[in-house]
């Protein structure tokens, strides 16, 4: 599968626009095999989180499905960057597509024979999670193997697009299935939505530089000492860190939200977070273009308090409408606030570690979320789901100026090494 792009370009096409990487053949085949596998995990994401409220009235186990998908990247992640650095992106990609593949399919056939219970649930959905801190790191460095550097920033956009597409769509169309057949019709379909990322990374046959590997864990040492002397890089970490530590856990109490407070089902359940996905997506088409005018600061500090300022509604409203305009704006400051940094950290990476750079991002991000999805959940089995939120929104609000301050973006050539 060539990575050229053909001679022709069209005004849409056209190097720096919005839809310039589309003009590469192997990033589109990936862009697209991609989003097949994203409406694959969003499906089975709903039933797992729907399937756990069935299963416990425990809000910490609810929080935990989110927390499970998200504990790999703070544990293995780092490793998983050295990995990437050391064999081959594709290779490393195929393997994590394959266990996630064998561990979706074994997790329909326990729902299948009513043999699932709360901590096999979890176990399959760690599982999983292990499987996607294999594959980030690989998959965040190949992108530059698929685009010219020119391309870069909105080929992410795109990658964030495509999530955020399956996003939108997906968990309606889960949660409608889930009603109708059960989840484990939905985590067969994941199981499915795997061949086609597997079968395109197959046919890809990207050029290189030869690996120069190193022992793992003093690989791993060379991405730690990077990020910990490079200022900016710690500053976009930062910023990372604290942003998934607020925003994951309201995340990862929805399901309860709308069981309890809007009395909804799984439709419902799947229409919520439709709207957080169109929010995103619609978010993503012009999130570069806002960063050139006003700069990544302005960008990531508006998108985190747009965040923070539409979920305060949600813990009151007992309006599906509501929550759904709430989800769409909190949707957009998700995506404005994830694709600005990881943006920021691959400019300031080199090529020889980006696998590594990418994964500490990945594993400081990700973390944030999981312990945040676990600090939210206990929370809200002390003093309810309301009062949880609440405490979410306030502690992202109040961040921001001591953020802005002592942890300000990196401004535009501020410790960029990458085109």
């Amino acid at each position: 599968m060539s990575t050229a792009p053909p001679p022709q370009e069209t005004s849409l096409l056209a190097p720096g626009r919005a839809l310039a990487p589309f003009r590469f053949p192997a990033f589109r085949a990936i862009w697209t095999a991609n989003l097949v596998s994203n409406f694959g995990s969003m499906i089975q994401s709903v039933g797992a989180a729907w399937l756990m409220t069935d299963l416990t009235t425990s809000h910490q186990l609810v929080a935990l499905v989110q927390a499970s998908t998200t504990i790999p990247f703070m544990v293995l992640a780092v490793f998983a960057g050295a990995i990437a650095d050391n064999y081959d992106r594709r290779l490393v990609m195929l393997a994590a597509q394959a266990g996630m593949l064998v561990v979706s399919a074994t997790l329909a056939v326990l729902t299948l024979l009513g043999q699932i219970g709360p901590l096999s649930l979890l176990a399959c959905t760690l599982a999983v999670g292990c499987g996607t801190a294999l594959n980030g790191p690989a998959w965040q460095a190949s992108v530059r193997m698929q685009v010219g550097p020119a391309d870069l920033p909105q080929a992410i956009s795109l990658n964030t697009i495509a999530f955020n597409l399956a996003r939108s769509v997906g968990p309606a169309l889960g949660g409608l299935l889930i009603s109708l057949t059960g989840p484990e019709v939905g985590f067969t379909l994941n199981a499915f939505s795997y061949l086609a990322l597997i079968i395109v990374l197959l046919r890809w046959r990207p050029e290189h530089p030869p690996r120069q590997r190193q022992p793992m864990l003093a690989s791993t040492m060379t991405g730690l000492r990077f990020c910990a002397g490079s200022d900016p890089v710690r500053r976009v970490l930062l910023r990372g860190l604290l942003f998934g530590f607020g925003a994951a856990g309201v995340q990862g109490l929805l399901p309860l939200l709308v069981r309890h407070q809007l009395r909804g089902g799984e439709v419902q359940y799947g229409m919520v977070l439709g709207a957080f996905g169109i929010g995103s997506i619609l978010t993503a088409l012009w999130v570069a273009q806002a960063r050139r005018r006003w700069g990544s600061e302005t960008v990531v500090t508006v998108a985190s308090l747009a965040f923070a300022v539409a979920v305060v509604p949600l813990a009151f409203t007992q309006s599906l409408a509501v929550a759904l305009a709430c989800l769409l704006v909190a949707g957009g400051g998700w995506v404005a606030t994830l694709t600005t940094l990881n943006v920021a950290m691959q400019l300031r990476s080199p090529e020889a570690i980006l696998g590594r750079c990418m994964a500490i991002y990945q594993a400081v991000t990700f973390g944030g979320m999981a312990i945040g999805a676990y600090a939210l959940g206990l929370v809200a089995d002390m003093t309810g789901t309301s009062a949880a939120i609440l405490g979410a929104a306030g502690f992202m609000a109040g961040a921001l100026p001591l953020l802005r301050r002592f942890a300000p973006m990196p401004t535009r050539e501020e410790g960029r090494v990458a085109a």
